[in-house]
């Protein structure tokens, strides 16, 4: 029998805002592509069927800001993404060798994008470095299938002036420039913030975790929220994401007895720890650091003997998470509107993938029921809005013909049930049973993403929600 219908998820409650489809329809997939949302679809014409009843229905979830190389977040990553009832994310520091590799070895159905960090030492020579260098690094990580790059300051920073010779370069060859605010001058906090605003002189810049500053360093924290807030609503240039979860993310590693991450330090003090690596050992036994940890196919948050044991044996180059982050400031930029009605704070994110805290269905569902959004709302900051920015004309909605990327979701549960990528179920009941994936790239990065053995997904940033703003 010939099927009409590769997939068909029956009287599910339909959200897409694009379309102003709100109601119990049915969707049908077939060639990895949207064909039909409407009621009383047949069944007998679907080579697989769902029951969707009682639950949700929505565009594939996009995560803006996740970790899944070797360096950050580790092999579990697209695991985890996918049964958090993630489709596409973007990995922010790579390295972006390791993000394609871990693809290639582990993927289970994702479109994951990436931008290659710019670290002192590293990826660069030192703290101050010009144009020429800039742009080498940057075409370089563009032919290897990353999309731009991006600047970690609050962790390994550059001269304020290295900083904006960054933004301006990503902006000449209209690749993307994210940035962990904080520089030489200032570090991760609401002034770094500011700072970075202030250094991108109108070029288009992505802010990372916006509510990592808000965590009352300077000024109390709801204060230091409003100075974002206002901030961003005078500086359209800048796109933005800011997570739900409680506990931040950073390096554990440390070099001659101190963090190597400026962030790690800021958090061991926060704490009343010193920073030092005999003062993260005390954290970890004492439950203030939580050390990724390896078990059950997953990564965990460990604290105890076992975590000092663990972060010993990976000669201290773990993860390590912190609860810095207070839950009004959280709130706030999740919920906050310009006068247009838009979002001030264009996404949920997570900073998540291999770092355990993957909730943007658990903590975003949780302000729908709170009715701080409204279920539309959610779907506009977790997937339309992250899916425009990364130039992902065809993911976000429901139109006909746009890729098949679905998150079936339990609002009363705060769950995703299912997840499908590209057509293909990659999530079904926290099982994922996805293989392969799709790397998002430039047209410089298509002949390498093809080296490695996957499939590039091409996108044109300069037509992106990420410089048409």
């Amino acid at each position: 029998m010939a099927y009409r219908y590769d997939l068909l998820l029956k009287n599910g409650l339909v959200v897409d805002p694009t379309t102003q489809r709100e109601g119990i329809m049915d969707l049908a997939v077939r060639g990895g592509q949207i064909v039909e949302v409407a009621p009383d679809l047949d069944p007998a014409q679907a080579k697989e069927l769902f029951d969707t009843t009682g639950l949700h229905v929505v565009p594939g979830i996009v995560d803006l800001h996740v970790h899944a190389s070797t360096w950050l977040g580790g092999r579990f990553a697209h695991k985890m993404l996918a049964r958090a009832g993630v489709t596409t994310a973007l990995d922010m520091s790579g390295p972006v060798d390791s993000v394609l590799d871990i693809a290639r070895d582990y993927g289970v159905g994702l479109n994951i994008a990436c931008i290659n960090y710019v670290r002192p030492g590293h990826t660069v020579a030192d703290e101050d470095p010009g144009e020429s260098e800039l742009q080498n690094l940057l075409e370089k990580c563009l032919a290897q299938g990353a999309i731009g790059f991006k600047l970690l300051g609050g962790h390994y920073p550059l001269t304020p002036d290295a900083t904006a010779r960054a933004i301006a370069v990503a902006n000449r060859y209209k690749a993307y420039i994210a940035f962990h605010a904080g520089s030489k001058k200032s570090g991760s906090n609401i002034e770094g913030f500011l700072e970075a605003v202030a250094l991108a002189q109108g070029h288009s810049l992505h802010i990372a975790h916006v509510n990592s500053y808000c965590r009352g360093l300077i000024r109390p924290y709801m204060a230091e929220a409003e100075e974002a807030v206002a901030a961003l609503i005078e500086n359209p240039n800048i796109r933005t994401e800011s997570y739900l979860s409680p506990v931040n993310g950073t390096s554990a590693k440390c070099s001659g007895g101190v963090p190597e991450s400026l962030v790690t330090q800021q958090c061991l003090a926060i704490g009343g720890f010193a920073s030092s690596e005999a003062g993260m050992e005390e954290a970890i036994l004492t439950g203030w650091a939580q050390i990724n940890v390896e078990a059950g196919g997953q990564m965990i948050l460990a604290t105890g003997p076992d975590a000092v044991a663990y972060w010993r044996q990976k000669q201290t180059d773990a993860t390590v998470g912190f609860k810095v982050n207070p839950p009004e400031p959280r709130l706030r930029l999740a919920t906050a509107k310009r006068s247009s009605g838009g979002f001030v704070v264009d996404c949920i994110s997570t900073d998540g993938g291999g770092i355990p805290r993957n909730v943007i269905a658990e903590m975003g569902l949780a302000l729908v029921k709170l009715q701080a959004l409204t279920i539309q709302e959610f779907v506009i900051k977790a997937s339309y809005n992250p899916a425009r920015i990364l130039g992902l004309a065809n993911k976000g909605h429901f139109r006909e013909g746009a890729d098949a990327d679905v998150t079936v979701l339990d609002l009363a549960g705060q769950q995703p049930v299912m997840a499908i990528a590209n057509g293909q179920v990659i999530m079904h009941k926290g099982f994922v049973c996805g293989i392969g994936g799709c790397i998002v790239t430039t047209a410089a990065g298509v002949g390498y993403v093809r080296e490695k053995g996957l499939t590039p997904l091409v996108v044109d940033l300069a037509h992106s929600g990420f410089y048409q703003w």
